[in-house]
């Protein structure tokens, strides 16, 4: 079964949600292999990109804007809707867009609840959604959660 894991992102800030994020894919990259981001634009992805390339070198994490690096695609892909995305099948997805993913041929799919009303409410569609797809899922309050210090 797919598991799901909704953060909920009330009282970090974007920094610490960059960074909270970054942690997740270097995590779930070493621990599944392949990761897709789906960026909420090519701009976030380019944000993410960089912030990626930051990592110390121990950190380091193999990942491309999509439709850059090798024709196979990197171990981690950022794409964004307007993109043009291959049918790779990866075993995580990590969603920063408003609407769900596809996600066929993953294990574990992680998104976020903003704190902003209007974003708030798009989260509750897609936690709604991926229920009724039969994902099994799950919420974590990421201002619980301490970053690595990687």
């Amino acid at each position: 079964m797919v598991q799901g894991i909704f953060y909920v992102l009330d009282e970090v800030n974007e920094e610490q949600q960059l960074a909270l994020f970054c942690q997740f894919i270097c995590e779930r990259w070493r621990e599944f292999g392949s990761v897709r981001v789906w960026c909420r634009d090519q701009a976030h992805a380019e944000t993410l990109d960089e912030a990626l390339w930051q990592q110390p070198a121990d950190a380091f994490v193999p990942h491309n804007l999509v439709g850059e690096g090798p024709a196979y695609g990197a171990p981690v892909e950022l794409c964004w809707p307007a993109a043009e995305v291959s049918q790779r099948r990866c075993k995580v997805v990590v969603n920063f867009m408003p609407t769900a993913p596809q996600f066929a041929g993953a294990q574990l799919i992680l998104d976020q609840v903003p704190s902003a009303p209007e974003q708030r409410q798009e989260a509750r569609e897609r936690f709604k959604w991926y229920r009724q797809q039969g994902v099994n899922l799950s919420t974590i309050k990421a201002a619980e959660l301490e970053l690595n210090s990687n």
